[in-house]
């Protein structure tokens, strides 16, 4: 077994540049009242979001040893076009920097005909079994108090 941090000696792997992708066609479960986030039926703001983060996905995580994986940590995007249903949407997420664990993203959002959204996106890259231990304590701290 592999220690909980042998993943920062993979991070020279992860370099400004590399680039991942996500798409989807947008379909009435990706809509803005469908998702609770508006009334019209177009693609929702935290669906625009989600693609993103699957996009940075995309270009580091098979770069990551087993254990270890990127956790989204902040987020500043805009959303300025809005997306009808039927329409393919496309997101890319580039590598801007490294430092530490924490991995930049230039981050965008078009659909067929148009720029729809962008920004920047933060991820760490964390042991799973050092996050699951924490999660397990804050359980059994939240199982402690409603007893």
């Amino acid at each position: 077994m592999s220690s909980p941090d042998s993943g920062r000696a993979f991070l020279h792997r992860i370099v400004p540049g590399l680039v991942g992708t996500a798409e989807i066609v947008v379909g009435p479960e990706h809509t803005a009242p469908f998702v609770g986030s508006g009334r019209i039926a177009v693609l929702a703001t935290p669906v625009m979001i989600n693609l993103i983060e699957a996009a940075a996905l995309a270009a580091v995580e098979h770069l990551l040893p087993a254990g270890h994986q990127s956790l989204g940590i902040q987020l500043d995007v805009s959303h300025t076009a809005a997306t009808p249903i039927g329409l393919l949407v496309t997101a890319t997420a580039e590598v801007a920097e490294v430092q530490g664990r924490t991995i930049s993203f230039r981050v965008a959002a078009r659909d067929e005909f148009e720029s729809i959204g962008g920004g920047t996106h933060r991820r760490v890259v964390v042991s799973v079994w050092r996050f699951d231990e924490r999660v397990q304590r804050k359980l059994a701290q939240n199982n402690n108090r409603t007893r």
